[in-house]
């Protein structure tokens, strides 16, 4: 192969792959600000009415959901998936065991439900009517080997942008969501479609008039001869101009109150969340405080065993030194015995008694025998003569 078309070759490929890095960066930019609009939405929608599956801004916040906990998603077919298919429920069942009083047990359990995507569609459901959808999230991120088994890099739970999906699903908790998990919305079969057009509507508004202007403009509409200051303000009665401003001090007023409960659940999530780790602290200090004390203990006990065996070891050193000693003195006190007495045996044993009843017996033979009878003792008497010169004859 040439070099020229591996140039070639390596010059396109590199923009194709920045081009994809790029194309999934834009994605999760957009999944997460279409996610922050419809969360907003959300909240203000529940300031007027309760919200089921019915209302128009949950089942779009639900598809747009369901589009970021797939992001990136690794495969589509798995052996352990009832319909074949593999989905983020298959994620969630498995990162979110941990939680404490989950649902999973529940979803599984349900008989109109068998697809992993109807499942997953059923927890988003139940864990908005328990308000913990952010918790459940936040704790499948903890486990990030999990994470990574199940999604591609540059999936949005694998990126920074994760803990600004839980922040704003928080908000979330303010809301008492109703849903029957019996319903349509559930239904795996059909996916999921998000609509952007309500986050791309141009709606008129006048909030760029500052305050002193709006006090100035409803002032001035109370006189006759007064001219809007505006040029782009319509001309309105007294009583329209009224009612306008009312509608929207109200439609503020309840932005603000969708912001404060939001707000007021942040605080008690981060409370609870405060109070836990002052308890695992705790728990932890305890912990190491207990693992101390044991460690001492254990030391004490070794220092005993120490000097236990040290006194063992010296009680037998001394033992050997006296036995040692004993010995010594025995032997010595034995060669002093040898030294003084007899070297043959005790004192009074004459120790040669066969010798000297021999040389007796020669003593005795009278002087006429014969000479051969004196010749066949020749070798008794020389042998007796070499112990006792008495025995010779005279």
């Amino acid at each position: 192969m040439e070099p020229s078309f591996i140039q070639s070759a390596m010059a396109l490929g590199l923009p194709s792959k920045k081009a994809s890095s790029r194309n999934i960066a834009v994605e999760r930019k957009n999944l997460l600000t279409v996610c922050r609009f419809s969360v907003k939405t959300l909240l203000e929608k529940y300031t007027a009415e309760p919200i089921d599956d019915s209302s128009e801004e949950f089942v779009n916040f639900a598809a747009i959901l369901e589009h970021i906990l797939s992001h990136r998603f690794k495969g589509h077919v798995s052996w352990f998936s009832t319909d074949g298919q593999r989905g983020f429920w298959d994620y969630i069942r498995i990162a979110c065991s941990k939680v404490p009083n989950n649902c999973i047990s529940s979803i599984e359990n349900m008989e109109n439900i068998s697809t992993s995507r109807a499942k997953g569609r059923a927890w988003i459901r139940l864990a908005l009517m328990e308000k913990r959808l952010s918790e459940y999230i936040v704790t499948a991120l903890r486990d990030t080997r999990t994470t990574r088994r199940f999604y591609d890099d540059g999936a949005i739970l694998l990126r920074e942008e994760s803990s600004v999906l839980t922040g704003m699903l928080i908000g979330l908790s303010a809301i008492d969501f109703s849903f029957c998990l019996k319903g349509e919305g559930i239904d795996g079969k059909t996916p999921a479609v998000i609509d952007y057009t309500p986050y791309l509507k141009f709606t008129q508004s006048y909030d760029y008039l500052s305050e002193e202007e709006d006090r100035e403009s409803v002032g001035g509409s109370s006189s006759e001869d007064s001219s809007p200051e505006h040029p782009y303000l319509p001309l309105l009665t007294d009583e329209e101009s009224w009612y306008s401003k009312w509608r929207k001090m109200e439609q503020k007023f309840r932005i603000v109150y969708a912001q404060k409960g939001y707000l007021e659940e942040l605080v008690r999530l981060r409370e609870s969340q405060l109070k836990n780790l002052e308890a695992e602290n705790k728990r932890l200090t305890q912990r190491l405080n207990e693992q101390a004390e044991q460690g001492l203990q254990e030391k004490h006990q070794l220092e005993g065993v120490i000097l236990e065996l040290q006194e063992q070891l010296h009680s037998y050193l001394s033992t050997e030194h006296l036995s040692a000693e004993l010995s010594l003195s025995s032997e010595s006190q034995r060669g002093e015995a040898k030294q003084d007495g007899e070297p043959w045996g005790p004192i009074g044993k004459d120790p040669t008694p066969s010798m000297l009843g021999l040389c007796g017996s020669l003593a005795s033979i009278p002087s006429c025998k014969s000479l051969p009878s004196l010749k066949s003792n020749e070798c008794l008497v020389s042998n007796s003569s070499e112990t006792s010169p008495a025995g010779s004859p005279s």
